[in-house]
């Protein structure tokens, strides 16, 4: 901690020094006029003698990389968002003066350089500096000297640091950046509006969650950030347009893991007169889609595992699932008691206000998600853990619904969507008394969307699709917390 507090010292005196030599240290004005990456791609095949003959003109910014000082010339490697490139910074070139300024330039330091192209004699393309620019001063020194920052708090902490040194990282959120474009581009060709819904809401629904829960004081009412954007999303349904789609932050009060973060970004699309059956195709054509465009290939390396996102994926039942990759006995399908034992057994924790669906849900995720590498729609899951959920004209105790998974993970899930205002009542005073029983993730009961249904809603299938899992499975990310930029953190201790 001290050697890093003089070397912010030896900075600051340094940028004292450049104040007073008249530098402004951080000064505006100064406009690139191309970057790193559009000049290689202009001039990387030129020849030494072609770019000597042609005496190319180029004007760049970014931040000091790499710094090699030969007294009266110095290399340094500058990058900016695009790349890095070598720049020759000579005394005689620059004046004395000026060169004297440029001695008190260091790592981390953001400067323009004008000058022109050429070629070492080892090859490089390298920026002959004619002018440079201090623009502004880093007072703090790069973490680990530059070569890289490692410790994964820190990376997580102070993301700018992360994104300077790491650039693996910013290829991460390039690709993120990518991927949510053409989530966007495919339902938009596809004919549908995107809408955006409140994030505060008086009541929180649309999800099983805790939600957090803040004050307005001009309204002098509690709200809700909102864990859902579904039930405002369905009275857009009741209110005539048929296909809508809203890409947003949803917010839920729960653990953090290497697949949680209370804050995230979620896909919700509806569909009227249309079933879940129509979204798993949808789901697969969007899916491939996605990979495509962003990678040019339909199969992508997750963990070590190949995943081929080529159609139509395999379906099958919650139950069947669970007897035939879970091995869970038709005893414990059927009966409560046998359920919350074998789950007990395995070390599943059950808690006694915990339905016999809730509990199977439980053992699902524990024996079959990891299981389903490669996309698999399973589907028919029971109606007590889908309160939203349209149930089958087959079986009332199954809902009409599918999630996905890939890469072991729960990545989407949707279903037919309940559009029996008495029906819906029904399910949201179950979930009121399961609150009011200590289950702080059950839903509040909503009169308003009742009010909305009873006024008609057609038949509509829903889904929300997890962005941020999405990014995890296809930038090969093994946490969260590396595709979100600001992850939450728990305070420093002191």
């Amino acid at each position: 901690m001290e050697k890093r507090s003089n070397l912010i010292e030896e900075r600051r005196q340094k940028a004292k020094r450049l104040l007073e030599r008249g530098v402004p240290i951080y000064p505006t004005g100064f406009r690139p006029q191309t970057s790193v990456e559009k000049i290689f791609s202009a001039y990387g095949q030129l020849s030494e003698e072609e770019l000597e003959a042609k005496q190319i003109p180029c004007s760049v910014a970014g931040r000091i990389m790499a710094l090699r000082n030969f007294g009266k010339a110095c290399f340094l490697h500058l990058k900016d968002e695009t790349g890095k490139i070598q720049v020759y910074v000579r005394k005689d070139k620059l004046g004395e003066e000026k060169y004297k300024n440029f001695k008190l330039m260091e790592l981390g330091d953001i400067i323009g350089v004008k000058g022109h192209l050429f070629r070492t004699k080892t090859g490089e393309l390298t920026v002959l500096a004619d002018q440079v620019e201090l623009l502004a001063k880093s007072l703090r020194p790069l973490p680990e000297k530059w070569h890289g920052l490692t410790d994964v708090e820190t990376r997580y902490r102070q993301r700018y640091l992360d994104l300077i040194v790491n650039d693996p990282v910013r290829e991460v959120f390039k690709t993120r950046s990518k991927i949510v474009q053409e989530f966007r581009s495919f339902f938009l060709s596809r004919g549908f509006m995107e809408v955006e819904t409140p994030m505060m809401q008086p009541i929180p629904g649309g999800a099983t969650a805790r939600p957090f829960k803040t004050y307005h004081n001009a309204l002098g009412m509690e709200l809700y950030l909102r864990v859902a954007p579904e039930l405002y999303l369905k009275r857009l349904i009741v209110g005539g347009f048929e296909k809508v789609f809203e890409l947003n932050r949803n917010f839920r009060n729960e653990g953090i893991s290497v697949k949680h973060n209370p804050e995230f970004t979620m896909l919700e699309f509806y569909v009227a007169y249309a079933t879940y059956e129509d979204l798993m195709v949808l789901t697969e054509e969007l899916f491939l889609h996605v990979v495509q465009q962003v990678f040019g290939k339909s199969e992508i390396e997750y963990q070590g595992n190949v995943i081929d996102f080529k159609g139509p994926w395999p379906r099958l039942s919650f139950f069947g699932a669970l007897k035939e990759l879970g091995g869970v006995s038709q005893k414990a399908l059927e009966d409560r008691q046998e359920a919350a034992e074998y789950a007990e057994s395995i070390g599943v924790k059950v808690d006694s206000k915990d339905s016999r669906g809730k509990i199977l849900t439980k053992i699902f995720d524990h024996l079959v998600e990891p299981k389903l590498i490669q996309p698999h729609f399973v589907v028919d899951y029971p109606i007590e853990v889908s309160p939203l959920s349209r149930r089958s004209e087959k079986d009332p105790t199954i809902a009409e619904r599918f999630e996905l998974f890939i890469g072991g993970r729960e990545i989407a899930n949707g279903f037919n969507e309940l559009n029996d205002p008495d029906d819906q009542r029904k399910r949201f005073e179950q979930q009121v008394a399961m609150r009011e029983a200590g289950d702080e993730e059950a839903q509040f009961m909503d009169e308003d969307y009742i009010v909305a249904l009873e006024h008609g809603m057609p038949p509509t299938a829903g889904e929300g699709i997890g962005i941020d899992r999405v990014v995890m499975l296809l930038t090969d990310s093994p946490s969260i917390r590396d595709v979100i930029l600001f992850p939450h953190m728990r305070p420093r201790k002191n």
